[in-house]
């Protein structure tokens, strides 16, 4: 073989296996892009006050801004089939809604009839009052509440899930309380709704559930901080009162590396919520642009 045949395999080789790895890599890059939140959701606590005086008008403001599902806290004196209604007059779908800690006894069969007709997958609990979390055996008085409204919810063909706030995160009795709730909790009948904001301003990585309890996670909150606060057990911080939180993507919380695990977490709806917003259209839009255009 000649010097110059020699020469130009080892070139074709040499060019041939620098295409294949750009190629390979440009794949990879495209791949790893390619992954955004095709329905949006929204917690309309968001717009509660716009919703006390116009409830249908808000929510078709909600679906001209964008969003194609949204999570109910509270129905301002509509039927089950009136919300049904209106959703579908704007072309949203309710997968959930939150009810109060006491509703989930004598008034829950209620709730499960008015979830029923609305056409809602989920039901949640998003908090467990102050002065009830002073008990020592609250957690586990919680979780067997929750598994027996599981029970209820699954026979109806939905699902029972609880959604957190910081004190879950704070040890009580040397325990981590929403640790316990993911060991007393069955997961079959109970499922977490992760408001990722909170979680975080505990300093405390969402990652590390989603790795321990993969698929537990169908939903999440998404709400942004501007700085981490100081957390306590309660009082002034309730609902968000005393938090510097922000619209998302305006804030210090990095989305792309939590989304980056949403398979394995279980995340089918990404509900965007602002507990006070100065303005809640305006807030809701912002953030509903910037998870539009989010890949991971």
């Amino acid at each position: 073989m000649s010097v110059y045949a020699m020469n130009r395999r080892r070139f074709l080789q040499t060019t041939g296996t620098i295409a294949a790895a750009s190629l390979f890599s440009s794949r990879f890059a495209w791949a790893a892009g390619d992954h955004k939140i095709d329905k949006i959701g929204v917690q309309l606590y968001t717009v509660r006050d716009l919703m006390k005086n116009d409830f249908e008008g808000t929510i078709a403001k909600v679906a001209q801004i964008g969003y194609k599902e949204v999570e109910f806290a509270g129905y301002f004196d509509h039927t089950g089939k009136q919300v049904r209604e209106i959703l579908a007059k704007n072309g949203l779908t309710a997968p959930s809604t939150h009810v109060q800690y006491d509703e989930l006894d004598d008034k829950f069969p209620s709730v499960i009839d008015t979830s029923k007709e609305i056409g809602l997958e989920y039901i949640i609990c998003p908090w467990i009052p102050e002065e009830l979390r002073k008990s020592p055996d609250i957690w586990k008085q919680a979780a067997e509440k929750f598994n027996k409204c599981g029970e209820q919810v699954k026979k109806a063909g939905m699902q029972f899930g609880y959604h957190n706030h910081w004190f879950e995160f704070l040890p009580t009795n040397g325990k981590l309380p929403y640790d316990e709730l993911l060991r007393l909790c069955d997961a079959n009948l109970v499922k977490m709704e992760m408001d990722l904001c909170w979680i975080s301003t505990t300093h405390t990585d969402p990652v590390k559930y989603f790795e321990k309890y993969p698929g537990r996670f169908p939903l999440v909150h998404v709400k942004d901080v501007k700085t981490m606060p100081k957390i306590s057990s309660g009082g002034s911080q309730n609902f968000g009162d005393t938090v510097d939180l922000t619209e998302v993507g305006s804030g210090v919380i990095d989305w792309k590396r939590i989304f980056a695990h949403s398979e394995q977490a279980g995340i089918k709806h990404y509900i965007v919520e602002h507990d006070h917003p100065k303005q809640p259209l305006e807030s809701i839009k912002t953030s509903y642009e910037y998870l539009k255009n989010l890949r991971w």
